[in-house]
């Protein structure tokens, strides 16, 4: 997802407000719009990937080494 993507999804929005989008204009603007959450939810999880918690026993915890017991301890 670049700028490009996101200035058109802007686009659609605002000629939705205006005017109306028609068939096809309403399939992209869905489009574009699964596309920028996919990309937030995947910047999300690298971010989470990478994050550890100090403990004020001085203890590190790795957040997503913890979410995966957590949910082994759940049957997930």
């Amino acid at each position: 997802m670049d700028m490009k993507d996101i200035e058109r999804i802007n686009a659609l929005y605002h000629k939705s407000k205006a005017e109306g989008l028609t068939p096809q204009e309403r399939e992209e603007q869905a489009r574009l719009r699964r596309e920028y959450i996919d990309a937030i939810k995947r910047n999300l999880r690298g971010t989470l990937d990478n994050t550890k918690i100090l403990n004020p026993d001085g203890t590190v915890i790795d957040v997503k080494s913890r979410h995966e017991a957590r949910m082994r301890q759940k049957g997930h």
